[in-house]
């Protein structure tokens, strides 16, 4: 176990490795800390939602707003006839989380008494839109759900006073195309610390922590591990087959529920996804978003995701394959991701991140006396062999060691595709 920094990179078309080296703006690895002094006052705050009959034909509605909470209020009229004021819906109780762009809390729904958890954005600079959007399109443009995927229920915009629903590809929404129009134009549009605009995502919550805490804070179980491999597996093809690049997978973005009384793994954190369909014939993404309709189909589309070049090199270090190091990638790289994963959780290989103390998962490798992502490892060096597995009374079995091995081979087109992904592990699981 050693010390390093872990992380997260976003930055567009680098040309080399020594470029994206000198180019880099790190952001903070995502960390559950305590409630902090100055977001007390959030605590105990009602979160209200208004529902709108149909918002892709409805006309762009605004309502107003008391503080940081959606509290619908507004005059009667023709125009708002067939609107509906509801109750309060959410209570925020804490903060669980804090990320690079984004405070998450726990909070009730006063209906039914569940448990949600509410991500509050903060639309304040143009890249914090972007990873806001990537996140609202990818889980909004899922025509179903998937048991190991985190479930959207619903997202709302507020800003100057006014609170409003988003619908995926909501044309008529002037709020959701200046969002848009944010993102693309890279510019300070949407507001000013006067008047700040946020997204609040509501989600399921998952009350077993993230794959580190799970791991890590009990004794290893080869059964467990065996069921994480196949709901990983499940997951990824899922959101592969809906034209869903990840490309953050790792073990912080990874969130575990107990409800059913086994754990479920959930993928989360889609800030850094992107949605390949409708992108344009050209099959690069460049700077590109989707427009103000586009996204996913679903699954129906044509697009093939591991034939989709993608050049914004983004990810966690200790996860990111060496063509992303390069800037030129395709989905592949989220089952190189996820072979780091796997391997690091099998045989419990950690490191402590140096600016959150945390041990957190991540296989790696050793030059001297530093430590490098196997990634940037195999970038310098293609030829290098991975010892598969590290340690010498490693229990893993020979079918799991020849999966890990092509899952991190340095060629994207000698890993398995996530549909052949899935069926290879559920053969390799069922086998140990």
């Amino acid at each position: 176990m050693d010390v390093c920094n872990g992380r997260r990179r976003m930055i567009r078309t680098p040309r080399s490795l020594r470029a994206y080296k000198r180019l880099i703006e790190a952001q903070n690895s995502n960390a559950n800390i305590k409630t902090k002094p100055e977001v007390k006052r959030e605590m105990g705050k009602v979160l209200r939602g208004l529902t709108v009959g149909n918002n892709k034909n409805s006309k762009d509605i605004d309502v107003p707003m008391e503080e940081d909470c959606f509290y619908m209020n507004f005059c009667k009229n023709e125009s708002l006839a067939h609107a509906m004021v509801m109750a309060p819906r959410y209570s925020l109780l804490r903060e669980v989380g804090r990320g690079s762009y984004g405070i998450v809390f726990e909070a009730i729904a006063r209906r039914t008494g569940a448990r949600v958890a509410v991500k509050k954005l903060q639309c304040n600079a143009p890249e914090n839109v972007e990873l806001a959007l990537a996140e609202f399109w990818a889980l909004a443009s899922l025509e179903k759900k998937h048991e190991n995927v985190v479930q959207l229920e619903e997202c709302v915009l507020q800003r100057n006073g006014m609170a409003q629903k988003m619908s995926h590809g909501n044309k008529r929404s002037k709020q959701y195309l200046r969002l848009v129009e944010t993102s693309l134009k890279g510019e300070r549009i949407l507001g000013c610390p006067e008047e700040p605009c946020y997204l609040w995502f509501v989600m399921e919550f998952c009350e077993g922590g993230d794959l580190n805490q799970y791991i890590l804070s009990r004794r290893p179980d080869p059964r467990t591990n065996k069921s994480f491999m196949r709901q990983l597996s499940s997951a990824v093809a899922f959101l592969h087959n809906n034209n869903i690049v990840h490309r953050d997978l790792k073990p912080d973005n990874i969130l575990i529920s107990q409800k059913s009384g086994s754990p479920v793994l959930k993928v989360a954190d889609f800030g850094l996804s992107k949605v390949c369909a409708g992108l344009g014939a050209c099959g690069k993404d460049g700077d590109e978003c989707p427009t103000a309709g586009g996204g996913g189909s679903g699954g129906n589309g044509t697009v093939n995701v591991n034939k989709f070049w993608l050049s914004s090199a983004c990810g966690s270090d200790f996860f990111m394959a060496p063509e992303v190091w390069e800037g030129h990638y395709t989905a592949k790289a989220d089952i190189f991701a996820l072979g780091i994963i796997i391997w690091a959780m099998l045989e419990r290989i950690t490191f402590i991140d140096a600016e959150s103390r945390r041990e957190l998962l991540g296989t790696y490798i050793r030059q001297g006396s530093e430590i490098v992502p196997v990634g940037e490892a195999l970038l310098e060096n293609p030829k290098m062999v991975l010892h598969i597995p590290q340690k010498t009374r490693s229990t893993m079995s020979e079918g799991v060691k020849r999966l890990l091995q092509d899952m991190l081979a340095v060629n994207p087109q000698d890993r398995p595709d996530a549909s052949q992904l899935k069926v290879r592990m559920d053969q390799v699981t069922c086998a140990a």
